[in-house]
C-alpha cells in the first residue's frame, strides 16, 4: 500500500494527486494507495482519498504502508522517518497556488541531501523516482533536538 500525505494546508496539491493517477495508470504505482488529502478536492477510481485522519488511523497507514509520498511539510516527513519508511517528498509550489513560497523545495533538498529520503521537484519525473524506491536505503534519521537545546541552554547560560 501506498500512502499519500497532502498535510493540512489551506491550500490544495490536486497536481500531486493528478501525477499520482497518472501513475497508477502506467503502472508505476501498484496496489492500494490512501491518501489523506486535506483540503484537497480530488475524485480518482485509482486512490481512497480521505480529507482528515484522526492521529490513530494516520499512523496505522504510516506503519502498514510500503512507502510513502508527500508534500514537503516538515512533520509529515518526519512521521514517516520515524517509523523507517522510504520516502518521496514532492514540493508545494507557489507558482501553482499550492503555497506562499517555495520553502518545501529547501526543506526537501535538505532531507535528500542527508540520504533520508528521495525528492521529486519534477512531477513529470515521479514514474522515475517511485523506480528507485526498490534499491534506495534511506539512512536513519537522528533528531537534532538535543544539541538544538544544548546550543539554547549555553546562549541562556552566557546572558
Amino acid at each position: 500500500m501506498v500512502f499519500v500525505i497532502l498535510g493540512t494546508q489551506d491550500k490544495t496539491f490536486e497536481r500531486l494527486l493528478e501525477y499520482i493517477d497518472k501513475n497508477v495508470k502506467l503502472g508505476n504505482i501498484k496496489g492500494e494507495v490512501v491518501v489523506q488529502a486535506g483540503q484537497t478536492k480530488y475524485e480518482s477510481k485509482n486512490m481512497k482519498i480521505l480529507q482528515l485522519i484522526p492521529m490513530a488511523e494516520f499512523k496505522k497507514y504510516i506503519e502498514s504502508c510500503d512507502y510513502i509520498i508527500t508534500h514537503g511539510g516538515v512533520g509529515s516527513i518526519l512521521d514517516g522517518l520515524n517509523a523507517s519508511k522510504k520516502i518521496i517528498a514532492v514540493p508545494r509550489l507557489a507558482k501553482y497556488g499550492e503555497h506562499v513560497n517555495d520553502h518545501q523545495v529547501q526543506i526537501i533538498d535538505e532531507f535528500a541531501s542527508k540520504g533520508y529520503i528521495l525528492s521529486c521537484n519534477d512531477l513529470d519525473k515521479l514514474g522515475d523516482v517511485i523506480s528507485k524506491l526498490k534499491d534506495f536505503k534511506p539512512k536513519k534519521y537522528e533528531s537534532n533536538n538535543k544539541n538544538f537545546v544544548k546550543l539554547l541552554t549555553d546562549y541562556i547560560d552566557q546572558i
